[in-house]
């Protein structure tokens, strides 16, 4: 009989479905070029009966032994709910570990990884909204939060449920070549590799003015003049400060210098250009005050993670885009 790779699928209480069955489901498509399956799917957790997130339970026939007998484990997120991960999770995703199987996480599955100190001293991601409070709570684990997953060789992490889709095909790919994974990346009807990172989904806010800070007037006009070109003398005599005396003051009120709060500004223009106006790149480039279209693509990628064009493609006019949100 031909060797199959068993992958079992931790469900902890209060699972989040779709983290859970998306990677179910993405292994069982997978077929090798002679029709066979080369996945085994096996879904695990520590009791019978495991609440998931959204009102329901699921009956799950094994428990934490399949994840001794498990090539790979994978661990879906789970709501807030939840609560600390029992230790036997813990103790039993170790010894997993030890015994050299690959473990990868589904979004904030990364904080179960961590509470088991598996990241220790490792990259991770998870989803962008809970970065933050992994790297403050796991400050030996270096947190990515604008890439769509992170594969340490065994153990490998993933920002949102659908980022835990690329990771999947990645270790697809991995484990028996693009064309399987490919064939995998159709059935879910998704690409086999997404440009970018998951920075293209996170909401860039307009930079907050301080409310009743000295400065509130001079960020509200930056805001209404990001197409002209400012410079830090201009601002700092504006505000009837030397520039030393300004950039401190700045500092002080905003959290940053006026330079990053003010490429900040202008990414964020450029967005909700992109996302809601059929104006070329090289005019918004303009609109947003970049000094020229390259330069304009240039930051835009290193902030965002993605092109212009390949951002508006994802976002433009679409009711679920940032701007729409937000």
């Amino acid at each position: 009989m031909a060797f199959m790779h068993t992958v079992a699928v931790l469900a902890l209480d209060q699972v989040v479905p779709f983290d859970m069955a998306a990677p179910m489901q993405v292994f069982d498509w997978t077929r090798l070029p002679d029709g066979r399956s080369p996945y085994r799917i096996r879904l695990c957790a520590a009791s019978p009966e495991v609440r998931a997130d959204g009102g329901f339970s699921l009956r799950v026939e094994r428990g934490l032994e399949a994840l001794a007998d498990a090539d790979t484990v994978v661990v879906p997120g789970c709501s807030p709910a939840a609560g600390p991960t029992p230790e036997p999770v813990l103790e039993a995703l170790r010894q997993a570990a030890a015994a050299g199987t690959r473990i990868a996480s589904v979004c904030v599955g990364a904080f179960v990884l961590a509470e088991a100190g598996l990241l220790d001293g490792l990259r991770a991601t998870t989803h962008w909204v809970a970065a933050e409070e992994l790297a403050r709570r796991f400050p030996d684990v270096q947190v990515e939060p604008d890439v769509l997953y992170v594969d340490n060789g065994q153990i490998l992490t993933s920002a949102g449920a659908a980022a835990g889709l690329d990771m999947c095909l990645h270790m697809i790919r991995r484990d028996f070549g693009s064309a399987v994974a490919a064939h995998s990346a159709r059935m879910s009807v998704m690409p086999l590799e997404r440009e970018g990172g998951q920075a293209q989904f996170i909401v860039h806010d307009h930079p907050p003015v301080p409310r009743g800070s000295t400065l509130e007037p001079l960020l509200e006009w930056i805001e209404d003049n990001l197409a002209r070109e400012i410079t830090l003398g201009a601002l700092a005599s504006r505000s009837g400060m030397s520039e030393r005396t300004f950039s401190r003051r700045f500092r002080e009120q905003t959290g940053t210098t006026p330079l990053q709060w003010l490429l900040r500004a202008r990414v964020r223009r450029a967005q909700y250009l992109l996302e809601n106006s059929d104006h070329p790149i090289e005019r918004i480039a303009q609109q947003a005050g970049f000094g020229s279209p390259t330069a304009f693509r240039e930051r835009f990628r290193r902030v965002v993670g993605t092109s212009p064009q390949a951002y508006r493609s994802a976002f433009h006019g679409k009711p679920g885009s940032p701007a729409a949100r937000g």
